[in-house]
């Protein structure tokens, strides 16, 4: 049997059938509706009092900040009101020491600081105007204030639209005394502490700001259903009816929220469902991938979808193939078979024998790769995995494993997001329309429109396609359901996403 026939056989190890894609449906679901009901299951679905969505139509001017990581970003949007916005923003570096200072409130003294600078720079005259009347003793009322969306990438327990608890640091942060404590709580008495006319009225996931920003940005004027992100990691968010979040009245603690839309958008968490294996696929490579990351048994679904962990499944699935002493992946005496000028060498630190040694970019390289020879990938595995002399039969089977990889993620995909779709009823599909072959015109109003980001869905060849050749192959959604789905980028969920927020918990705290 030749390489590439061995190829094909750990390609067909990643193939995820129709039947697979609906079993997955349906124990999305069923975990869903689970998660809707308790705290601490595998889908945390997480209410995040945020209870409606833009269309659009609004207008103002508010601010958002990111802190993600090792950089601070405070933006300025301003909403046009014809689904357009303009942004200011600037961004610094979080000093070390601040990362791991003895109080909380040296590190949110620094970001408040930084608000009262972007202010001073690009809103001066309304800051101005908002002292002079402070010294004058004038009255100042909401509208003297700038709502602001407070983007934290961290562990929180959130009750309420601007109140949540850090449950603990990531990302190289250390402040013991945060722990516990509410962060727009924090940020708030800095805020107050400089004078500033900020209030911190939302605390936002950047996920539902993906949600947010494709709603107001979308085309037409159907509300948007989900925003999801397919890059690094993977999560999703949605708009649920309120009646179905019950455990919302079984938490010990929770903020108010307005009830009038009927809805709630939820933070699903998903790339950690179906943690049990129930219906997730594996391979050896995922099992051996899971077992040495830093949280076994944890995220298993997003460590079969998400870009940081594709590159190290084809790392194993390759060193699988060299291995196996019946394989010719890289062989040098195969190699001057294959390609009579050359023999192949693998350097002694290739990334190949580092775990993480291979970035999502590569499989992005290899997946497009249509020149001759496949020299295209030939030079990606000398210049990326050091990998020299590879023949186009070694670059071929690699293109084969790549592409089973990459489509098994896509198809992952379609069952998160087909499953919101379907357990939402918002596809309304009739029998004849499920089982129609996609031909009958798509009136606005039956559109289901799904905002995404990440670099899988933006840059990964063919993400989208294979996202919606799974979606066809969905029993209650089709050919005919699958062209009501319209998905569009969502950029800076965490910017202008968290404005919108913003926008949504001012005009609910007027009220």
């Amino acid at each position: 049997m030749g390489l590439v026939e061995d190829a094909r056989n750990v390609a067909r190890e990643f193939e995820l059938s129709s039947e697979d894609v609906n079993q997955g449906v349906k124990e999305f679901i069923r975990q869903m509706d689970e998660g809707l009901q308790e705290t601490g299951k595998s889908l945390s679905q997480i209410p995040t009092y945020v209870t409606a969505v833009p269309n659009g139509t609004e207008k103002g001017v508010y601010l958002a900040v990111d802190l993600g990581g090792t950089n601070f970003r405070v933006c300025s949007i301003k909403l046009h009101g014809d689904t357009t916005f303009s942004l200011t923003q600037s961004k610094v570096a979080i000093p070390r020491e601040l990362m791991v200072a003895k109080t909380s409130q040296e590190l949110f003294a620094f970001l408040a600081k930084q608000i009262e600078s972007f202010l001073q720079t690009h809103h001066n005259d309304h800051f101005e105007e908002y002292h002079q009347r402070r010294k004058a003793g004038e009255p100042v009322t909401d509208e003297h204030f700038f709502q602001l969306g407070f983007t934290f990438s961290f562990p929180v327990q959130q009750i309420g639209i601007n109140k949540g608890y850090l449950i603990r640091w990531t990302k190289g942060f250390d402040i013991a005394d945060a722990i516990g404590k509410d962060v727009c709580g924090l940020l708030q008495a800095e805020i107050d502490a400089l004078h500033l006319p900020v209030k911190v009225a939302a605390l936002v996931n950047d996920t539902v700001g993906t949600l947010m920003a494709r709603s107001y940005t979308s085309p037409g004027k159907t509300g948007t259903l989900l925003g999801a992100i397919f890059g690094t990691g993977t999560n999703g968010a949605y708009v649920e009816k309120l009646h179905k979040v019950t455990k919302l009245k079984k938490m010990e603690e929770q903020g108010g929220y307005d009830d009038s839309t009927g809805n709630m958008i939820i933070n699903t968490e998903w790339g950690s469902f179906d943690n049990q294996m129930s219906v997730l696929p594996n391979t050896p490579y995922d099992d051996a991938l899971d077992k040495e990351s830093n949280n076994p048994g944890i995220q298993m679904f997003e460590k079969r979808v998400s870009g940081m962990f594709l590159g190290e499944v084809l790392r194993r699935a390759i060193l699988g193939m060299m291995k196996d002493g019946k394989t010719e992946l890289f062989k040098d005496e195969s190699s001057g078979t294959k390609d009579s000028n050359s023999t192949c060498t693998i350097a002694d630190d290739s990334p190949l024998y580092k775990q993480w040694g291979i970035d999502t970019s590569f499989l992005s390289i290899a997946h497009e790769d249509q020149s001759p020879g496949y020299r295209i990938t030939r030079q990606a595995l000398s210049k990326h995995l050091r990998v020299d002399a590879a023949s186009s039969e070694d670059a071929e089977a690699i293109k084969i494993i790549v592409e089973a990889i990459g489509k098994r993620s896509a198809r992952l995909s379609a069952v998160a997001i087909g499953a919101v779709i379907i357990a939402t009823g918002n596809l309304r599909l009739t029998a004849g329309d499920a089982l129609g072959d996609g031909q009958k015109p798509v009136l606005e109003a039956e559109v289901v429109d799904i905002g995404v980001d990440g670099s899988l869905v933006e840059y990964y060849p063919g993400f989208e396609q294979y996202i919606r050749e799974g979606l066809r192959e969905i029993e209650e959604i089709g050919a005919q359901g699958e062209k009501r789905v319209r998905i569009g980028i969502a950029k800076d969920g965490s910017g202008v996403g968290a404005a919108l927020i913003a926008l949504v918990a001012g005009g609910r705290q007027k009220e």
